[in-house]
């Protein structure tokens, strides 16, 4: 069981209110939380992650246990506290400006 917390807005729309949890078949890894958070909630496709090349959205960040996951490759591994459940994997809106 993967967790997963979104931001505000794409929470609101998937018409979540809380944490999702996810299954996944194989390694936890990026794309394998991605795809399935898009299967289970077909309304945020294309939000997370472009529709043509599924590369994340500039203004996107991603998190699992205090690092920054945003620019690892797409298939490597996430950390075992993710994969076990023990910890969310963390879907932030990012915010520019100065």
């Amino acid at each position: 069981m993967i967790r997963v917390e979104l931001p505000f807005h794409l929470r609101t729309l998937a018409g979540v209110t809380g944490e999702i949890t996810l299954e996944i078949e194989g390694p936890a890894t990026q794309r394998s939380v991605l795809d399935a958070l898009e299967a289970r909630f077909p309304m945020l496709r294309g939000t997370i992650r472009d529709h043509m090349t599924f590369r994340r959205r500039p203004f996107v960040r991603f998190f699992a246990c205090q690092r920054d996951y945003s620019h690892e490759p797409p298939d490597s591994p996430l950390p075992d506290e993710i994969a076990s459940g023990a910890e969310p994997f963390l879907v932030v809106g990012a915010i520019a400006g100065g």
